[in-house]
């Protein structure tokens, strides 16, 4: 691919939820027609889409960049501030970029914590742990929503300095100071002060355009899109607004319009080569299971199931008036089931986790942690019925193993298991306390706005009747 010689180095996808509206099939899509080699991912303070996005760029020839926008809390009487604009919200904005795997696994920490431990709703970090987790990250200074654009702003200048002087300390090397140019008059009125702190400092300077939308004839919908996620009326004059100008610009676009300034274009290709790091898949890490004397995982899975196994067969399947052989007719397809399953698990590699799934499970109704039955193909496994993951009885209703586990579609089991809502939590601490909450995560779930939802909220903030 032809180098276009500008890098888009702050981009928001969908997954900057209600924020962003670019898919990632349609960012890989416009990166490979404006023939940029690279294109970054700056989500603000997650990195939901950062796997997915590495691996579809990869495939399609371009370098992917994972970073972050960041939501950084002001010190002092700054931060008790309130409000929508620059100079009155509670935090700024500053764009972490991973240069190799340390930067990556900061971005992650960076990222956790600020959804760990702040109040739902008001998701940020700090400039300690900025530090803290400096290694390997790039930082681009944020445009006027970051803290020097904010204090030149609002006309603190010495205080621009020493924010600035604070944040070249921390990315010694690593630090750019951002000038953007949508055509906002708080962009014209700070990019003087800007330009005076890189020159003096000798820092250097980097052109983005802060991409919310694919193109310019999206920027109606997007404005809706953000009334929604506000709860305002596209009428209203006081709320979050962007420009036309917030969508991913060719590099031509670009180059015109710093033409006076090359050298901040030419730096997007620099750092674009400084972050040579791309995540990629790798195969689950199980933590062991351990059953007083016996020596692994595989033989406490068959010990357990078939124990399991003829309890389930007494309870539920014998009946009083079966003698001895009508009862091993009867035991016979349940137990073949168990031995080839067992085999395929164990083939697999997988008798940990069905171990660590019926053991908290256990608790869970020792607990008296309402648990329910089965749902989904796991509820197909005579071993997850004999290990009481599950309660329906797989034979009986004619369920497949298969549907489940299939040693040509190799891929990690996953039951599907519903508890009381209100005492989940306790479960989720169980498991974090047997197995370490380092290995322990909680899985999102991405909702949309399907057709019908998205015409009643666009009818709402366009204050249409309905």
């Amino acid at each position: 691919m032809t180098d276009s010689g500008f890098i888009h180095l702050r981009v928001h996808t969908a997954y900057s939820l209600s924020e962003g509206a670019i898919k990632l099939p349609k960012l890989i899509q416009l990166a490979t027609e404006h023939k940029m080699p690279a294109v970054a991912v700056t989500d603000t303070n997650n990195l939901f889409g950062a796997l997915e996005f590495s691996l579809s760029a990869a495939k399609a020839g371009i370098q992917p960049i994972i970073g972050s926008q960041f939501d950084v809390a002001r010190e002092g009487e700054a931060a008790r501030q309130g409000g929508n604009n620059a100079s009155s919200r509670r935090h700024d904005r500053l764009v972490m970029l991973a240069q190799n795997q340390a930067g990556y696994l900061n971005l992650l920490e960076i990222s956790s914590e600020a959804f760990l431990t702040t109040e739902h709703g008001d998701t940020h970090t700090t400039l300690e742990k900025l530090r803290e987790c400096s290694e390997g990250l790039i930082c681009l200074s944020g445009g006027p929503d970051g803290p020097l654009g904010r204090l030149i702003g609002d006309g603190q200048l010495p205080a621009a300095e020493e924010m600035c002087d604070r944040l070249k300390d921390i990315f010694a090397g690593r630090f750019y100071i951002e000038l953007q140019r949508h055509g906002l008059a708080s962009e014209r009125q700070i990019e003087p002060g800007l330009l005076k702190l890189a020159y003096e400092r000798d820092i250097p300077l980097v052109a983005t355009n802060d991409a919310y939308f694919a193109t310019q004839d999206m920027y109606e919908a997007h404005d809706a899109l953000l009334c929604i996620a506000d709860g305002r009326y596209v009428s209203e004059s006081e709320r979050r607004r962007l420009t036309d100008q917030h969508h991913f610009r060719s590099a031509d676009e670009m180059r015109e319009l710093f033409a006076d300034l090359p050298e901040a274009i030419d730096n997007t290709v620099v750092i674009a080569r400084r972050c040579a790091f791309m995540p990629t898949e790798h195969a689950p890490i199980l933590p062991p299971f351990e059953v007083e004397g016996v020596s692994n995982e595989e033989e406490a899975l068959k010990l357990m199931a078939e124990e399991g196994l003829e309890g389930r067969l007494e309870t539920q399947v014998y009946t009083d008036d079966m003698d001895a052989a009508a009862r091993e007719e009867v035991a016979k397809p349940y137990r073949d089931r168990l031995a080839f399953e067992l085999n395929v698990i164990i083939e697999m590699g997988f008798p940990g986790y069905f171990l660590i799934v019926a053991d908290f499970i256990q608790w869970s109704k020792d607990k008296g942690i309402p648990v329910g039955p089965g749902r989904g193909s796991g509820a197909g496994s005579v071993v997850a019925w004999a290990l009481t993951i599950t309660d329906l009885d797989p034979l009986k209703f004619g369920l497949l193993f298969e549907r489940f586990l299939n040693p040509e579609r190799v891929s990690m089991p996953d039951f599907d298991i519903d508890f009381c809502k209100d005492r989940r939590d306790e479960v989720i601490h169980y498991v974090q306390s047997e197995y370490g909450a380092d290995r322990v995560a909680q899985i999102i779930t991405f909702g949309k706005l399907e057709a019908r939802a998205a015409l009643r909220d666009v009818g709402r903030v366009l204050e249409m009747p309905y």
